[in-house]
């Protein structure tokens, strides 16, 4: 298996997809119910396979993600040829940007001495997939970028 398999809430959230890939596998509902039953490492192959088919088309799709933790913001876009980062780092104690009140004071205070930015990029290794992938199971989420490019176009400004 190449990244994780996939919980229970999220295959069932895929059931029909599962479905249509045990279809392709030339597995029937009765079939793939024995399977389960006489065959548990026969199973568990095949739900790593789909997990990682799964996984496969999610990161082929993302272009930025987002770590933010209490004093600390990382900003990833997943350019084509490298990773691009903007940090983003509060040396302000009292503020937790995970909360509403803390992204608040962020807003209002994002230009003064207590906010420093970084920003760097970093070439993907052989499998850029892996790298995005890494970044998720070390607490990255997916997002549109919203936050990134507002930060690239007052960096490059």
């Amino acid at each position: 298996m190449k990244y994780a398999r996939l919980t229970k809430e999220q295959l069932e959230e895929l059931h029909p997809e599962f479905i249509n890939f045990l279809a392709t596998q030339s597995i029937t509902a009765d079939e793939w119910e024995r399977i389960k039953k006489e065959k548990l490492q026969v199973a568990e192959e095949e739900l790593d396979v789909f997990s990682d088919l799964v996984w496969e088309g999610v990161l082929k799709k993302v272009d930025y993600l987002e770590n933010i933790s209490e004093q600390q913001m990382h900003l990833f876009h997943m350019a084509e040829k490298e990773m691009k980062l903007i940090s983003v780092k509060v040396m302000n104690p009292e503020v937790d940007l995970r909360t509403d009140e803390g992204f608040s004071w962020f807003k209002k205070n994002w230009q003064s001495d207590f906010v420093e930015y970084l920003v760097a990029s970093k070439a993907y290794t052989e499998d850029p997939h892996m790298d995005k992938f890494e970044l998720i199971k070390e607490g990255a989420v997916i997002t549109r970028g919203d936050l990134y490019r507002w930060f690239d176009q007052i960096i490059g400004e």
